[in-house]
């Protein structure tokens, strides 16, 4: 198959989970809130019917959340490989590309991601290996890739404001062409609970 995209998700353990809209949610109301947005996101993923779409946790795979992602369409749950979040990723897509032509890789924090970002997505590797779709933060929602290189994860402080362009300064050392979508905003701080509407409906 040419098209694959990967959901990323931590599993999903009360204080270890969104852990910065804390201590404006209680601990117990940030895990509802990711277990929300994992649910939320890998429905809107495959809504887009746009690829195939398999979740990659870093635990805990047999989990309920995981398993009523399987319910709704996810193909397969696997468990990521790796110390660093940039291990994980670069083990992911490594993997991946060696089954699929091009693989788009997004987190569970952004459902502004729906049918078309993606397949804008996938249209840009067409002409660069690489593409990012940033998010407001300065990091990014969204890595695609048809070739992938372990130094675009490297010697980053993930979750600050400078992740997007570190990796763009290594893909432009490495000599690698990439594409650039519109920033989405993704769901990290409590101010971005205004843009998640399903909020309102999570107790709290």
């Amino acid at each position: 198959m040419s098209r694959l995209i990967v959901q990323f998700a931590r599993a999903p353990v009360e204080g270890l989970v969104k852990t910065r809209m804390q201590p404006y949610l209680s601990s117990m109301q940030a895990l509802k809130l990711h277990e929300s947005l994992v649910r939320i996101c890998a429905k809107k993923l495959i809504a887009g019917n746009v690829a195939e779409v398999h979740l990659w946790v870093d635990d805990q795979p047999e989990h309920p959340l995981f398993l009523s992602c399987l319910e709704i369409g996810v193909s397969s749950v696997k468990i990521q490989c790796g110390l660093s979040l940039g291990e994980k990723m670069f083990d992911c897509l490594s993997k991946s590309l060696c089954e699929y032509r091009s693989v788009l890789l997004v987190g569970s924090d952004c459902p502004a991601i729906d049918r078309w970002y993606l397949l804008e997505a996938f249209q840009a590797l067409e002409s660069a290996p690489l593409v990012f779709g940033p998010a407001l933060d300065g990091g990014y929602v969204l890595i695609g890739a048809r070739e992938i290189h372990p130094e675009l994860f490297e010697d980053i402080v993930w979750g600050g404001n400078a992740v997007l362009d570190k990796s763009l300064e290594a893909a432009k050392h490495l000599g690698v062409e990439f594409n650039i979508l519109n920033a989405l905003q993704d769901i990290d701080r409590p101010a971005d609970l205004d843009y998640y509407s399903e909020y309102e409906f999570i107790p709290h």
